[in-house]
């Protein structure tokens, strides 16, 4: 495991980063012995529910072998229920995934409804050169209408989901340009799937 030191065998998430000859290295706490690793960017393709995400990330696997796609929902779990610490057990498992992932030399795009700063307060965060972020976004309307034409074991047709959607959505389109990190922006609104997927890959490939 990455975060188990080699040296004296303790587990630190909390290594410090450094540099020498080149190589980033992580440096145990416990007894100062480094390591490199290969510290890469991160990618987060984010958004309110119904604006493309996971038939984006599924059609950005077919287009590129130069990253490792994931969809975030898959290692959910209730234990990471957990709105009043922010996600934050959930956030920091994902980034040790990540983190893990890519010191095959692949960076990692995550698609999954999150926020920056549930990742920028990660004790994890310092494994990553950077982490990007984009929203896919959309009309209103036409969120509303995707959303209630789910299938139903989805739960996503009752109005007080639509309005939590439809809120986060707006606010990503107001706010997320001023963010910072800024949050980049993709209008999935006359877009298809594909098309989003290929404006992801040309962002990410563009800050590689």
């Amino acid at each position: 495991m990455f975060n188990v030191c080699i040296n004296c065998g303790q587990y630190r998430v909390d290594k410090r980063i450094d540099s020498l000859d080149g190589k980033t290295l992580a440096i145990c706490p416990e007894c100062n012995h480094p390591h490199p690793f290969v510290q890469l960017p991160l990618f987060v393709v984010t958004g309110a529910s119904g604006t493309g995400k996971s038939t984006a990330a599924f059609h950005f696997s077919s287009l590129t072998n130069d990253f490792v796609s994931m969809e975030t929902d898959i290692l959910w779990d209730n234990r990471f229920n957990t709105p009043e610490t922010n996600y934050l057990e959930y956030r920091e498992l994902w980034l040790r995934m990540a983190k893990n992932i890519s010191q095959s030399g692949k960076p990692v795009i995550m698609f999954g409804t999150a926020m920056p700063d549930q990742f920028e307060k990660c004790a994890e965060r310092r494994y990553f050169s950077n982490i990007y972020y984009i929203a896919l976004v959309c009309d209103n309307g036409e969120l509303a209408q995707r959303l209630k034409n789910r299938p139903s074991w989805r739960g996503s047709s009752n109005e007080q989901f639509i309005h939590d959607a439809t809120s986060y959505n707006n606010w990503l389109i107001e706010n997320g340009k001023k963010n910072n990190p800024v949050i980049d922006l993709v209008d999935t609104t006359n877009i298809s799937d594909k098309e989003t997927a290929r404006a992801i890959l040309t962002w990410a490939t563009n800050r590689k």
